[in-house]
């Protein structure tokens, strides 16, 4: 009310932003304590190495993928485009957790802060989900290629291939969109100690106090069922396709065969872990850390070696690169 005039004030409407910074001083966590993965000096030095090791072989090889399909005129078909934004987004994938994860190898106390916990939660999901839905596409565009090879290049034009990815940088930033919203109103009044080397909401939602039931039903539902079912469908695709492609024999059926193997190996060991994590009461399991550090350090060295090492003519391509601009050689 206004002093005697009785007249209401209006209610002015509160932004996510300082919905957002209202929910968190509401709270006594200011920030997290990350355990990490091992509290022994000799082994945080040999991880230290490996991991590192890892990360410097997953950069330079996606970056190095890009720039070869994109300086390639034979790379200009839709696989190969889809494949570059696949390398994008690993490039992103494996700069979410890495790097702090590095860095903490040497601090003695391993703290991130409220507002960073939430922010790399929402990235790990919204690049996570995109990819998930961008190895769907690319599902697609193999079914069209073998099924459809005389209309491939009308169903799969250029336009069509940025919208689809479009959809998936929206369906992962929705889905993300989601988890953030569902965590930032949770009380958190202690303990504020989270038992990994990054922040997720299955780790997040154990440190709540309030009943997160419902919170974490919405979640798995999100989640693990979005794994579960674009999984089975991505299998069934492609057991569909290698079905069809063993009845012919030839040299493009052995190269479709290789591209396939490739994508349900990537297919694989992308969703598993996502899988055994998401699709299940979010519970504390002894293999936990050992499955995250797979789904988010491993996983991402997978595709530039799985798409290189199978693939003749990004290898063929990838030298001509190397020579161009590395060797200073003329092809």
């Amino acid at each position: 009310m206004d002093g005697g005039t009785g007249v209401a004030k209006p209610m002015l409407a509160e932004s996510p932003f300082t919905h957002f910074q209202r929910v968190r001083n509401s709270t006594e966590v200011t920030e997290f304590i990350l355990t990490g993965l091992s509290h022994e000096r000799g082994v945080q030095l040999v991880l230290f190495v490996l991991f590192l090791t890892f990360y410097m072989i997953v950069l330079p090889s996606n970056v190095l993928i890009i720039i070869t399909i994109r300086s390639d005129p034979h790379l200009g078909s839709p696989m190969y485009f889809l494949l570059a934004n696949l390398a994008f987004l690993d490039i992103w994938y494996s700069s979410i957790t890495a790097p702090k994860m590095l860095v903490d190898f040497f601090a003695e106390r391993k703290i991130i802060s409220f507002g960073g916990c939430i922010a790399q939660l929402f990235f790990l999901h919204f690049v996570g989900a995109s990819e998930m839905f961008l190895l769907t596409v690319m599902a697609y565009d193999r079914y069209v290629a073998i099924c459809r090879p005389l209309h491939y290049t009308t169903m799969m034009s250029r336009r069509l291939c940025i919208v689809l990815v479009l959809i998936c940088w929206t369906g992962g930033f929705i889905h993300s969109l989601v988890q953030v919203v569902l965590i930032i109103h949770l009380p958190f009044c202690g303990p504020n100690e989270l038992d990994n080397y990054f922040c997720d909401i299955t780790q997040v939602l154990r440190i709540t106090c309030a009943n997160t039931f419902a919170e974490e039903l919405v979640m798995i539902f999100s989640s693990g069922l979005i794994s579960v079912v674009c999984f089975m469908a991505l299998l069934v695709s492609y057991a569909f396709l290698l079905t069809m492609l063993k009845k012919n024999v030839g040299e493009s059926t052995s190269k479709a065969l290789s591209t396939c193997y490739s994508h349900i190996t990537i297919v694989v060991f992308m969703f598993s872990p996502a899988i055994y994590i998401y699709a299940r009461p979010f519970d504390e399991y002894a293999p936990d850390k050992v499955v995250s550090v797979f789904h988010t350090i491993i996983f991402p060295l997978l595709n530039p070696i799985i798409y290189t090492f199978r693939n003749k003519e990004i290898k063929t391509a990838m030298k001509k690169v190397a020579n161009r601009y590395f060797l200073c050689k003329k092809n």
